[in-house]
């Protein structure tokens, strides 16, 4: 082997070897991905919950009446209609209502009769979404064969949001008539409770 060919082999293989060399000192840099996690919008849910606007309706029941002496009492259905408006402040709901019942009570086998009450009502509850509590008061005037009697009644009241408009609901009220006919003392209790479904606009 020439002196010529050895200086060629020899500067090949310390070029080979520099090469390997450099080649096991690099080192591959990571290249770092931002992963942003998903973020899960949840459905939204419709839980009803606005009482605000005017409704109206139909209601049926029963009402009874008691006297303090007993001598008028009585009892009967009643059909009627209501209208009414709510605000909704949030938790709480104020509204006001007008109602009107017609009857037929025969007071003490037929010595006078019930024929119709009419009420203005405020009532106040508490929004549980689809379904109102609420408790009512107000006047009450009621049409009898011995005259028209005003009066006082309280009561509660339960309303469910079948759908966005048509509400179903039950009531009681219990009133209070005094001095009825012009009668001193001659006093009459009277307990309505009604099934009520009403649309709202």
């Amino acid at each position: 082997m020439t002196q010529k060919f050895k200086m060629i082999a020899l500067a090949l293989t310390a070029s080979a070897l520099g090469s390997v060399a450099l080649a096991g000192t690099i080192e591959e840099t990571p290249v770092e991905q931002s992963v942003t996690p998903p973020v899960f919008t949840p459905a939204p849910v419709n839980v009803g919950g606005d009482w605000t606007g005017f409704y109206t309706g139909l209601q049926l029941g029963h009402a009874d009446a008691d006297s303090a002496t007993g001598a008028l009492d009585g009892d009967d259905t009643s059909y009627g209609f209501h209208a009414g408006y709510d605000y909704d402040f949030g938790q709480f709901v104020l509204g006001g209502e007008f109602d009107y019942d017609k009857t037929d009570i025969n007071l003490g086998g037929g010595a006078a009769s019930i024929d119709s009450v009419a009420r203005a009502k405020i009532r106040g509850g508490y929004d549980l979404g689809r379904t109102l509590v609420y408790a009512t008061a107000g006047a009450a005037r009621a049409d009898t064969s011995v005259g028209n009697e005003s009066g006082k009644f309280l009561g509660l009241g339960v309303a469910y949001q079948v759908t966005d408009r048509y509400l179903v609901g039950a009531e009681v009220l219990e009133h209070r008539f005094d001095d009825v006919g012009g009668v001193a003392g001659n006093d009459i209790d009277a307990t309505t409770f009604s099934i009520r479904g009403s649309l709202r606009f």
